[in-house]
């Protein structure tokens, strides 16, 4: 008996006869017509490790901006293609069979292109056999680190408004999530807080720079007070880095690579996604010196081995052109002026903006609304789709501000903007 569709035509369905076939395509078609399938209903009582975490702010402001068809300043992801040579470069790894397992820690040419990037940037070096990891995303390195290194009673300490997977990470490992609150609105740590807040329980200490959702960046000083803090210390730096690239206005990037200090106690995690306008392919990777790096390995290989091997064929050869992430800065920078000028004659006061592809927006002078009731009221009442940055808080707060992302095409960024303009102060 043979299946015939395409490329299985000659594969003989052994113990299968052309009637029950026949039925399960039926079926196959039945279902697919079926718009409303019945949930099914679990016999299994559960015990809720995040008894408390629901469906994400991102997840629902993506579903009522396309109930009304907004325009989307919301997501933090390109509406814009990637370089097609970077398209063309996975698809030849494609068709010249890279499509099994890469080696667990990645593709040896990646690790060797990244080590050397860092090294030129930074001044760091990395072995590439011992510490650098290719993983499945940002958060996959997140998430490998937390898990690896906090055990149950440890504290860690992260910045709020912080990404919205840092505290249930934490949680999950049994440990205890502590976030300190940035400086309103400028957006800087309080270092002094930072010290009171350091117990003999302290295992972790979570930086993001450049950081979402504020836009800011860390300084030299600032990398100065967090090296003395943690001297002499057991406490690990997990330093989220996706937007290293999209630093602006003449900044360098500060993250722990450039303090040889704190890189021997820090894991840092980056993006290819990010840098490249591909956060779909899920592909990301993680510096650490080798007693740290060799935890997150064990964990890694049980969540899923290796990251995707064509994808890291591709990033191998793309990286040999150090413009390829150069010249991100400027390309982005552009596009936050633009959305700047474009906004000149909102009601909103737009933050200042020293990195990633965000900019936060301010509009308590005109409005006492709930951020979340202000985002919503954008969307239905003026199509346009933005982030209340109350989500970004563990307790919610809420100081009158929304998030835009300028990671759009122009035409995107004038429309939005207009939207926004029209909104009565």
């Amino acid at each position: 008996m043979h299946f015939r569709h395409g490329y299985y035509d000659n594969i003989s369905l052994v113990g299968s006869s052309r009637g029950s076939l026949n039925r399960i395509q039926q079926n196959l078609h039945f279902y697919a017509r079926v718009q409303e399938p019945v949930a099914m209903k679990s016999s299994v009582n559960v015990a809720s490790k995040l008894p408390d975490v629901g469906t994400t702010i991102f997840s629902v402001i993506g579903q009522l901006s396309a109930r009304h068809n907004a325009i989307n300043l919301s997501q933090g992801a390109p509406n814009f293609p990637c370089d097609p040579a970077l398209v063309e470069s996975v698809s030849r790894a494609m068709r010249e069979g890279h499509n099994q397992y890469a080696p667990m820690t990645g593709l040896p040419a990646l690790r060797e292109a990244l080590a050397a990037k860092v090294a030129a940037l930074y001044g760091q070096h990395y072995d590439p056999a011992s510490e650098v990891l290719i993983s499945g995303s940002a958060s996959q390195g997140i998430y490998m680190a937390i898990t690896a290194l906090v055990n149950r009673g440890d504290e860690v300490i992260f910045f709020e408004p912080a990404f919205d997977s840092y505290a249930p990470v934490v949680r999950l490992q049994g440990g205890t999530p502590i976030g300190l609150k940035l400086a309103f609105p400028d957006y800087a740590i309080d270092w002094t807080a930072l010290r009171a807040a350091l117990t003999p329980r302290t295992r972790m200490i979570i930086i993001n720079t450049p950081h979402n959702p504020s836009a800011q960046v860390l300084t030299p000083d600032d990398l100065t007070q967090l090296a003395s803090l943690t001297r002499n210390t057991d406490i690990v730096v997990l330093s989220d880095e996706v937007y290293e690239h999209i630093v602006f206005d003449g900044r360098a990037h500060c993250g722990m690579a450039t303090h040889p200090e704190l890189a021997q106690r820090s894991i840092i995690v980056s993006s290819f996604g990010k840098t490249f306008h591909v956060t779909g392919w899920r592909v990301g990777y993680c510096l650490a010196p080798a007693e740290l790096m060799a935890e997150l390995v064990k964990v890694h290989q049980f969540m899923m081995y290796a990251a995707d091997t064509p994808m890291q064929v591709g990033f191998a050869h793309y990286l040999q052109q150090a413009e390829n992430y150069l010249s991100l800065s400027a390309f982005y920078q552009q596009k936050r002026d633009r959305l700047v000028t474009l906004l000149q004659d909102s009601p909103f006061e737009l933050l200042p903006c020293a990195g990633s592809f965000f900019v936060l927006a301010r509009y308590r002078h005109f409005s006492d609304e709930p951020d979340s009731e202000m985002v919503k009221r954008l969307i239905v009442e003026h199509g346009v789709a933005t982030i209340p940055l109350s989500a970004f808080y563990m307790d919610g707060t809420d100081n009158n501000v929304i998030r835009l992302s300028f990671a759009k095409d122009d035409a995107t960024l004038q429309r939005g903007a207009e939207a926004l303009c029209r909104v009565k102060g």
